[in-house]
């Protein structure tokens, strides 16, 4: 893996090789920013929620989200080694129901190499995964329910259906109400999240909640990986659902490359 984008004066140059990264080196160059940067309070940070916000996805050369309804064939090893590094930063993994679905999400596990960092920020062994679901049409005795490390966490709308609340809660899930009526609004669920110590969050989509989440003005950054890979199809963008009145602007952070393959970093302005 070589790093592209920042070169900086002091950064040894082996850093520029084609190398295996170590999970340590990783984590640096993915840290989370200082809660001050997003802790909000003034004027200036109105739009902010509490937390930071970070997306990862991948995508084809032609823009393609998923092939076959999953994201893992557009994947490769360096990939998940970087999946596996955000998910060991984050606090929360935020996840569309239909994601859960697809992908069959299991519970996030504690990783040995992450587990000083891990205690040192206060945080569990592993990161709590947040399903995002109106109609909590989801499978309550998968282990996703049965078997986490720290419970899962499923947001949802006032009026969720009764009984499927009773059984998330039978499944030892905390259910947390964040929206009206059968709607779960996206700030609701950043600031929901935050008021319980989940700041930082990463979320890995499905594109309908992604596109939520952008359309609302919180996402903070998007961690993308371009797949040298063209796949065709109807399979959406990344981010899809209500059009933003306007493109926002996000700053390159970072680009690293194995195999064809760019993994970026972009950081709101």
């Amino acid at each position: 893996m070589r790093r592209l984008f920042p070169v900086f004066p002091d950064l040894p140059a082996a850093a520029l090789d084609d190398r295996e990264w170590g999970l340590d080196e990783l984590a640096d160059v993915y840290a989370y920013p200082e809660p001050a940067e997003y802790a909000g309070g003034g004027a200036a940070d109105a739009g902010r929620t509490g937390a930071w916000l970070r997306a990862n996805m991948v995508t084809s050369l032609d823009g393609a989200a998923y092939h076959e309804g999953r994201s893992q064939p557009l994947s490769c090893a360096a990939d998940m080694r970087i999946f596996g590094v955000l998910r060991a930063l984050a606090d929360a993994v935020v996840v569309g129901a239909e994601t859960v679905r697809q992908e069959g999400y299991r519970p996030a596990r504690a990783r040995e190499a992450f587990q000083a960092r891990r205690a040192a920020l206060g945080q569990p062994p592993a990161p709590a995964i947040a399903v995002v679901s109106a109609g909590l049409t989801l499978d309550f005795t998968a282990p996703l329910f049965t078997e986490p490390l720290v419970p899962t966490l499923v947001l949802t709308g006032a009026s969720a259906p009764t009984e499927r609340v009773a059984a998330a809660r039978a499944a030892g899930a905390e259910v947390i109400v964040a929206g009206e009526g059968t709607r779960v609004d996206p700030v609701r669920v950043v600031t929901a999240l935050a008021e319980r110590g989940f700041t930082r969050l990463l979320t890995e989509g499905g594109p309908t909640l992604l596109g939520q989440f952008t359309a609302a003005g919180v996402l903070d950054e998007l961690c993308l990986s371009l797949a040298p890979l063209v796949a065709a199809g109807d399979a959406s963008r990344i981010a899809s659902g209500p059009p933003v009145t306007a493109p926002e602007r996000f700053v390159l952070a970072s680009v690293m490359e194995e195999a064809g393959f760019l993994f970026t970093r972009y950081r709101r302005t």
